[in-house]
């Protein structure tokens, strides 16, 4: 039925009758290849967590002494937060080489939130209530520092722009295997607390560290499968495992400290290099 405006004679067809059923979804809402690696990371992420709960947490509250299990689920968690940082390395390759929705971004800090933020917050939560010489409630305010750590970096990361090639603070994937790789030392608990409280201060700092791309990026990849091969040595008690397991977290936390003085000395040499180009544009 048309209805008829007496002022303007004109016919209104009712709205139902203008929409297309087989109207195109919006591009907003359609996801490309690099938010589903990114989905890929937050399932991990979740993942981890499941298995922390299950697998550490569930089994000491009940008084198991599984130890081989709570083993394998740590190992498992971490294996986890391992892909979630692979999913999270390529989702950016992808997004760069091909393209990435209007959701990109914001799928990509929800992602990292939960891998990076939630798990390993957790994951210290945990160690704060099943190890020996641990305090719980210190051990959780520990856990509410990491997360609130990544909360803040990620936030920043959305507001501020940097220049290119560099990130403001230690990215949050590398913060957070800093983060279980110091549990997993078993240090005695105040080093641990002062560990963990010193990494998430290096994510929210000003202190500067390469993206990884080109040859970083393959070095870091490279890095991710040892260390799922060092975890997977531990879980299944290989000979000497728990060396390995030890020596890949201490050289996760060398390289926590070091890199960034990589990118100190980068830019101590160009500012000489731009002052010896001023002096000699100077000179006659």
């Amino acid at each position: 039925m048309t209805v008829i405006d007496p002022e303007t004679q004109a016919g209104w067809v009712p709205e139902a009758d203008e929409v297309d059923d087989e109207e195109e979804m919006p591009l907003s809402l359609r996801l490309s290849i690099a938010d589903t690696l990114t989905l890929g990371n937050a399932t991990c992420g979740f993942m981890a967590v499941y298995f922390t709960t299950t697998g550490i947490l569930i089994p000491h509250l009940t008084g198991s002494q599984e130890s081989g299990m709570a083993r394998h689920s740590a190992a498992t968690a971490v294996i986890l937060m391992l892909c979630a940082a692979v999913f999270d390395l390529f989702d950016g390759l992808v997004a760069r080489k091909l393209r990435s929705s209007p959701m990109g971004a914001e799928l990509d800090n929800l992602s990292d939130l939960i891998s990076f933020g939630l798990a390993p917050a957790y994951f210290v939560l945990v160690y704060g209530m099943v190890a020996d010489d641990a305090h719980q409630r210190v051990a959780a305010v520990g856990a509410i520092v990491v997360l609130l750590a990544v909360v803040l970096r990620l936030a920043r990361f959305s507001c501020v722009t940097l220049k290119d090639g560099m990130f403001q603070g230690m990215p949050s994937p590398f913060g957070a295997l800093t983060v279980v790789s110091i549990v997993l030392l078993e240090l005695p608990f105040v080093a641990t607390l002062l560990a963990i409280l010193g990494t998430a201060w290096l994510m929210v700092s000003r202190v500067e560290y390469p993206k990884p791309r080109g040859r970083l990026a393959g070095a870091m990849l490279a890095w991710i499968v040892l260390s799922m091969g060092l975890l997977a040595a531990w879980a299944f008690d290989a000979p000497s495992g728990q060396l390995l397991l030890q020596t890949g977290c201490a050289l996760q936390l060398v390289m926590g400290a070091v890199i960034p003085l990589f990118a100190t000395a980068r830019r101590v040499n160009n500012f000489r290099d731009n002052r010896r180009e001023a002096r000699a544009a100077q000179l006659p």
